[in-house]
């Protein structure tokens, strides 16, 4: 018998790690360093929600709940749908608790892609996307975003990538990396696409309610004819900072749903009953935390953008959502790979690589604002001293 360690499967294989937490693991061998790169709330979860979640524990919700979540959460979930993002939901067949927006990104692409089937991903776009198409044993069609049209989607190279293999469709607005949120007129003519070419539409929706200077949210399935085909992701992560908790939740019509509930059975059973009953008070509960935490955040990003604005070589847009920066770091001399290697050696200053994010993140890279005032005026001072330096090079 062979002493050879068995390789991992060509599937697991074929998954990129992530750069973000390359970036963060990285850090660790390193002292006093300012972490810009994970993208989470710093702040504790709201004492009204610890309280629930102690309670809970306290009179018995330690055991094992329906495979689609309590009932009583998807009636909570289904109210907030109403209210906020204009999607009618059937609590017992059309919404499923996860375990966390990555469960139900997982269950979406497991549940409705074939092998072969193509799925087309923004680029730059959250790491994950590439990652669960490629388990699924779908193929991930870049989707170019570009600074010049406000990193949104252009419905030309939606339409330009379609192919007789494409089922589907990501979008994500608020934006992880770029801070970019979806007007309606741009989520109407994915609309208008979508129904042309029968494709499915996964939203992911986590940041829904970061966002800063009158932008406004707006749910594609809420739009005509486009319930039947979005399957849309919430978390409780970022709104009510439960990042830990790993609750979120997904709507889609009945058959879709089925399916999903079906693979969690197998999958996680359904997330902890606990976290379950701590998001049962999040959406119930008072709603002023969320506002104090979005109107921090809106601090931040002005704190860091104005702190952008004095550095030679480094330009940015202004995000409108989710807490994330995506500076424009061309002029520098190096990749962004190098530059946030060269960030972390010189300036002790965690960011991410845009090429973590894809093809199109060449050049870029993202920080988080996620943290403490304090904290950024620090990083941007290093990074700023960093490209001071780099800039005296790069002009010989």
């Amino acid at each position: 018998m062979s002493d050879k360690p068995r390789e991992a499967s060509l599937r697991s294989q074929s998954v990129p790690w992530s750069g973000v937490r390359k970036m963060f693991d990285l850090a660790q061998k390193y002292k006093d360093v300012v972490n810009l790169s994970v993208g989470e709330p710093d702040f504790d979860t709201p004492r009204h929600i610890l309280d629930a979640a102690a309670d809970a524990m306290k009179t018995g919700y330690t055991h094992y709940t329906p495979n689609a979540g309590l009932m009583e959460l998807r009636e909570a979930i289904a109210e907030k749908l109403r209210k906020e993002n204009g999607i009618e939901a059937n609590p017992s067949t059309e919404i499923v608790a996860t375990a966390g927006a990555m469960g139900a990104l997982s269950l979406a692409v497991l549940a409705m892609m074939n092998p072969g089937d193509e799925v087309l991903i923004p680029d730059p776009g959250f790491v994950s996307y590439k990652a669960q198409v490629i388990l699924a044993g779908a193929k991930p069609v870049s989707l170019p975003l570009t600074e010049e049209n406000e990193f949104g989607i252009d419905p030309s190279d939606i339409v330009g990538r379609i192919s007789p293999r494409t089922k589907a469709l990501i979008i994500n607005s608020p934006s992880n990396p770029t801070g970019a949120v979806m007007s309606e007129k741009e989520l109407r003519h994915i609309a208008q696409i979508a129904c042309q070419h029968d494709l499915i539409v996964i939203s992911d929706e986590a940041y829904e309610r970061i966002l800063y200077d009158g932008a406004k949210h707006l749910s594609i399935a809420s739009l005509p004819e486009m319930k039947e085909r979005t399957i849309s992701i919430y978390t409780f992560s970022k709104t009510y900072a439960m990042t830990g908790w790993r609750v979120g939740y997904a709507v889609a019509n009945e058959t879709i749903i089925r399916e999903m509930v079906k693979l969690q059975e197998h999958i996680v059973a359904h997330p902890s009953s606990v976290s379950q009953m701590a998001a049962i008070a999040a959406l119930r509960g008072p709603q002023d935390c969320v506002e104090k935490m979005r109107k921090e955040y809106e601090e931040r990003r002005n704190l860091m953008v104005g702190a952008i604005a004095k550095i030679t070589g480094i330009t940015s847009l202004k995000p409108k959502g989710a807490f994330y920066l995506f500076p424009n770091v061309s002029k520098l001399g190096l990749s962004s790979v190098d530059l946030a290697m060269y960030l972390l050696e010189k300036a002790k200053v965690v960011t991410v690589p845009g090429t973590a994010f894809g093809e199109h993140g060449k050049g870029y890279l993202r920080l988080s604002y996620a943290t403490s005032k304090e904290k950024i005026i620090d990083a941007m001072s290093r990074i700023g001293g960093v490209a001071e330096k780099l800039m005296v090079k790069v002009n010989g």
